[in-house]
């Protein structure tokens, strides 16, 4: 059983540089995030600011000028998806095909923001426990440097993974609020160009 547990202990102990390589990784991933994190949402709020006169006075005239303007805010794929949609509004199997395409590409999107949310708090609890080995062995020999050492790298990955989940938490929540009422427009303005 001894044998078992040095294999294991050396494992573990082998994990502590991949895993805090993956955690500064992860790191600037989420710092690029919140850097680009005010421009994806004044990007979302004018879009959302340009559609709301055509969602509540709808006229197949303006749509050309809405179109328009939501070019100017860059190749978003709501504008594409409104572009092609209004494109091909007589060919209901294309306009679905293009709704459910949004929908897909949506959720590419919104994976990068789970991929923070959920692959910080996993590694920091492993750079948290994974030299919580060698402290406590460094506690029973009485050499407290070493367990010190260990101890500041466990509660340093345990923050730097809540860190790391709560920016993909932040700009989950943005992205997905968005999305779900991005969808919802775009299925509006689709039934509405169809009515004709």
């Amino acid at each position: 059983m001894t044998t078992i547990s040095d294999i294991l202990f050396v494992i573990s102990n082998g994990l502590l540089i991949p895993v805090i390589l993956l955690l500064l990784l992860l790191l600037m991933k989420a710092a690029v995030t919140l850097a680009g994190l005010y421009g994806r949402y004044r990007c979302h709020r004018l879009i959302t600011k340009s559609l709301i006169p055509i969602l509540h006075d709808y006229s197949p005239e303006k749509m050309p000028d809405l179109y328009d303007g939501l070019a100017a805010y860059g190749g978003s794929i709501f504008s594409k998806t409104l572009k092609n949609i209004m494109d091909h509004s007589r060919d209901k199997a294309y306009c679905d095909h293009e709704l459910a395409n949004y929908q897909v590409e949506v959720q590419r999107i919104l994976s990068k923001d789970r991929m923070l949310v959920k692959f910080g708090p996993m590694f920091g609890l492993m750079g948290t426990l994974i030299p919580m080995g060698p402290a406590l062995v460094g506690l029973g020999t009485g050499d407290l440097t070493a367990m010190a050492y260990n101890m500041q790298v466990a509660f340093a990955t345990t923050v730097v993974g809540m860190v790391i989940a709560a920016i993909g938490l932040l700009s989950l929540q943005i992205n997905q609020r968005f999305y779900a009422k991005s969808l919802n427009d775009l299925e509006y303005l689709y039934r509405k160009m169809t009515e004709e």
